[in-house]
């Protein structure tokens, strides 16, 4: 299914931007891929005053955390799998451990942690300080399999970068 033999870390993280580029609040937030495989993907959101939740104290909107590890978890699945399928979030569940603060870029982290037949099992982490993360995110997402998931889909996520259909 996928448009290539076999994805290089290169080849994963034009993917990755790719997908991140296809959602709206994604693509207007400048969410950028560092990285992506099978291992994981990595992204960095660049900071912007529109990030806060709290303006007067300089504080990131919490509901900014919840949307990088869902994303960030959901392309984790996609290098993950034999073929690429569409697999839509069935739970997000996030530990905040400390308030992200105003004027660092956001960075994510995340992974696969298991795959069976009908569930991938994530896990992410987003941070501003290296060693200091702001919060954990673990998502389980569903499997719809190859005839749940839109045709070209892969080579969508593949294509070339002069290649505009």
């Amino acid at each position: 299914m996928r448009s290539i033999d076999e994805p290089g870390p290169e080849d994963w993280r034009r993917a990755l931007q790719r997908f991140v580029s296809a959602i709206p609040h994604t693509r207007m937030l400048g969410l950028e891929a560092l990285a992506a495989g099978p291992e994981g993907v990595r992204l960095r959101l660049p900071w912007q005053d529109d990030l806060l939740g709290d303006e007067g104290r300089g504080l990131v909107h919490g509901g900014l955390l919840t949307m990088l590890l869902d994303t960030a978890c959901g392309a984790a699945v996609l290098p993950s799998l034999p073929e690429l399928e569409v697999c839509p979030t069935l739970d997000l569940r996030l530990d905040h451990f400390r308030p992200g603060v105003a004027g660092a870029d956001l960075i994510v982290e995340a992974r696969a942690v298991a795959v069976t037949a009908s569930v991938v099992f994530t896990e992410g982490r987003v941070w501003q300080a290296a060693n200091e993360p702001l919060a954990r995110g673990i998502a389980n997402f569903a499997r719809l399999g190859p005839r749940n998931t839109p045709p070209g889909f892969a080579a969508a996520l593949f294509a070339e970068e002069n290649d505009h259909g």
